[in-house]
């Protein structure tokens, strides 16, 4: 049976949290109009038809240039956050043991620039619901929200 047509469908989104050496891969957002100049993990919006693992191996492909088999992700958390324009949104974390090939800048357009950080010492400017991902992932957790008020009655 098909949902209802009022029923609720937020906006998910698939994103890598890509270790090497102790460290994390970030990329510096630019001309997305969203967090433009914020550190964020490679990720995007999940396409239609696609498993999640599917959307964030082609993250991989389209942002860093790597090949990553949907088999070789592993779920590691989830984050329900409200962005700072209301909308509620679903974000997915992976991490991955192997990859093919060296991460570059593939979307310069997009992505001012790559690099490497230490978990324990990020930046200051990592997109808010990224930081939050991050921090939970440190600490084994698979859940957590961010952006939301104490009250979300109306």
């Amino acid at each position: 049976m098909a949902a209802p047509a009022d029923t609720f469908r937020p906006h998910v989104g698939v994103h890598l949290i890509l270790i090497h050496q102790g460290q994390v891969l970030l990329l510096l957002r630019a001309n997305t109009g969203f967090a433009d100049g914020s550190w964020s993990v490679p990720g995007g919006c999940l396409d239609a038809g696609e498993s999640l693992p599917e959307g964030a191996a082609r993250e991989a492909r389209e942002e860093l240039g790597i090949a990553i088999a949907p088999d070789d992700l592993t779920f590691v958390h989830l984050c329900h956050h409200a962005d700072p324009d209301g909308q509620a949104r679903i974000g997915v974390f992976f991490t991955a043991t192997r990859w093919v090939g060296e991460p570059v800048n593939v979307e310069p357009g997009k992505c001012g620039k790559i690099d490497w950080f230490n978990l324990d010492d990020l930046p200051d400017d990592v997109v808010t619901y990224i930081r939050t991902g991050l921090d939970a992932y440190r600490r084994s957790q698979t859940f957590s929200l961010d952006g939301w008020q104490a009250d979300h009655s109306s």
